[in-house]
């Protein structure tokens, strides 16, 4: 069960390598191509040398300033005012990814959702919805937790133990109570931390993520209680899986049309945006305007007077 069940996430994952791979790839041309009139990567060598010890010495200069430029990739913090070369390094890759979830969404999923939503009754989407968000409670706990937030903890506990007594998490009475809803996940608790996103990626079928957030969903994928109550029914689980897509997809459809010109770039900073500022609402700077200021370009400003 576990072997198929995440069988598409680690396809996903791979998508990072892959791109480092492309990428790596496309450096190498350029490097062929620049190599003979470059000081970078070669230096003059002695008669004695032989040409293969010459080879040796560009190739090893040349891996050192690749594992050196990776290194400054991975490492980046991520956010969309950033120049596109620093946030989205691997844009080629992730715009054929893209591609290929735009084409499962035209036609599958989108038509889909259209009917979901046009046939089943709001209340019915709203109480299979808030079903979901209650199993995922106890995660959104943990998190709080490990964020060292030990009263929210307790409140989204609180919350858990209230819906599913009364309404076996169908419905959110809790909220009347002032508990309100907290969507976690081991990627924000680790922005919680400081840890950087890494390089924006496009997951197949999951579709806009960073290196950090994309490694997250593993385990966030492990925590759901989904995987352990659907654990002797193939069919079960991936029925909710597909039904959560369509369900999620369907609250998409009334903003869609908000996207204009490049789809792709859109949803790229319109993602990195809204991590940006749950993260930070987390650690408490949300009336800061960190969604659009670079860190490069708040590091340089004056402080305020």
């Amino acid at each position: 069960m576990c072997d198929k069940s995440y069988k598409i996430l680690w396809t996903s994952s791979l998508t990072l390598a892959a791109a480092i791979c492309i990428s790596t790839t496309v450096n190498a041309e350029t490097f062929d191509q620049a190599a003979p009139n470059s000081s970078d990567y070669t230096t003059e060598v002695s008669t004695e040398r032989t040409p293969s010890t010459t080879t040796t010495v560009t190739v090893r200069r040349y891996l050192k300033h690749q594992l050196k430029t990776l290194k400054t990739e991975l490492k980046v913090d991520a956010n969309a005012a950033q120049p596109e070369q620093v946030k989205d390094p691997f844009q080629s890759v992730n715009r054929k990814v893209f591609a290929f979830n735009d084409t499962l969404d035209t036609y599958i999923l989108r038509p889909v959702a259209v009917q979901y939503k046009a046939k089943v009754p709001g209340e019915v989407r709203g109480s299979y919805r808030q079903f979901r968000n209650n199993l995922g409670e106890p995660w959104n706990a943990t998190n709080q937790v490990i964020q060292w937030k030990p009263m929210r903890a307790l409140k989204t506990l609180g919350r858990f133990a209230i819906n599913t007594l009364t309404t076996l998490g169908l419905a959110d009475p809790a909220q009347r109570l002032h508990l309100d809803y907290e969507d976690e996940s081991l990627g924000t608790t680790l922005g919680y931390y400081h840890v950087p996103s890494g390089p924006y990626i496009m997951l197949p079928v999951f579709g806009p993520s960073t290196l950090r957030d994309g490694l997250a969903l593993i385990v966030d994928r492990q925590a759901r209680p989904q995987r352990y109550i659907f654990d002797d029914s193939d069919q079960l689980f991936w029925l909710d899986n597909a039904l959560g897509a369509v369900d999620l997809r369907s609250s998409l459809l009334d903003v869609e049309d908000t996207l204009q010109g490049d789809k792709y770039a859109a949803i790229r900073d319109v993602y990195l945006q809204r991590k940006k500022f749950i993260i930070a609402e987390k650690q408490g700077r949300a009336d800061q305007d960190v969604s659009f200021v670079s860190d490069d370009v708040a590091d340089s400003a004056p402080p305020s007077k």
